[in-house]
């Protein structure tokens, strides 16, 4: 699905100009507000949070618009999953990791991992997702010297920023891999910019490595940026797409809309249709 098609499921962005004009606001401000830009992106996160609160339990509930809408079994495997690694106490901060991607334990080795595979030591430019299981290989990517382009917290002010290691510092890196630090140091970009994206790195709830289907927290966004990527001529069909998760998150996924490349489940590589692991 590509960019126009995506505006009717996301009303708040009426037109292709609207999406083009939007722009950071703190890239004008004379003085970045850390504080207030934390505030808010934390204020807007718990609302979607609670929002998606009541999806899910009207989706998990056995209720007659339950029973009707074809995606209640997403919301099914999202809550056990969540109730999962609660349960065993198998996730790190942010908790609790409903609605949430869940930062798993291991995430840190997850990150390693896949930064040696192939694909990703021979990037020059790596799009990686927000979240903090995936935080590392944001931190990978601009330690290797490699181009990383995000998307803006809920793409409130924008949609993307690059980051590269000559915008810092040794010692700013670690703080660029967080929402306020890329706030803080990236560079936002438009829909007219020229660049092409090596790999794409997501975030999961639930996947799938025998299909090469994965959910997300249900919100779209993942689908959204990379709809916004095809419009823009940065990725095609070939461009190799990764998620990172932990063993926990393995689940039969029945239809999806990302096609997942490969796999990182904990320290084991997974291809779809192929289950060698190269450890």
């Amino acid at each position: 699905m590509h960019a126009p098609e995506l505006l009717h499921y996301y009303p708040k962005f009426h037109s292709m100009d609207s999406l083009q004009s939007r722009k950071n606001s703190t890239s004008d401000a004379k003085e970045f507000d850390e504080s207030a830009f934390e505030a808010e992106r934390l204020r807007l996160d718990a609302k979607a949070r609670e929002s998606m609160a009541q999806i899910s339990k009207t989706m998990t509930e056995t209720t007659a618009e339950a029973e009707a809408d074809p995606k209640a079994w997403k919301w099914v495997i999202r809550k056990r999953i969540w109730d999962l690694m609660e349960a065993q106490n198998i996730a790190q901060n942010p908790r609790p990791v409903h609605h949430r991607i869940p930062n798993f334990v291991g995430a840190s080795s997850a990150a390693k991992k896949l930064s040696e595979l192939e694909a990703f030591v021979m990037a020059n430019c790596v799009k990686v997702n927000p979240d903090s299981p995936q935080k590392q290989v944001r931190f990978l990517t601009l330690s290797d010297g490699k181009k990383l382009l995000t998307p803006q917290p809920r793409l409130r002010t924008g949609f993307f920023s690059i980051l590269e290691s000559s915008m810092l510092t040794p010692s700013t890196i670690n703080e660029a891999c967080t929402s306020v630090g890329v706030a803080k140091y990236g560079r936002p970009i438009g829909l007219d910019e020229k660049i092409k994206v090596d790999v794409i790195v997501i975030g999961s709830v639930a996947v799938d490595p025998t299909t090469g289907a994965r959910l997300g927290k249900g919100e779209g966004f993942a689908e959204l940026e990379y709809g916004l990527l095809r419009y823009m001529g940065a990725i095609d069909d070939s461009t190799l797409v990764v998620t990172s998760a932990s063993q926990e998150s393995i689940a039969n996924v029945l239809d999806h809309t990302s096609n997942i490349s490969i796999f990182v489940v904990g320290l084991y590589i997974l291809k779809p249709h192929n289950n060698n692991l190269n450890v």
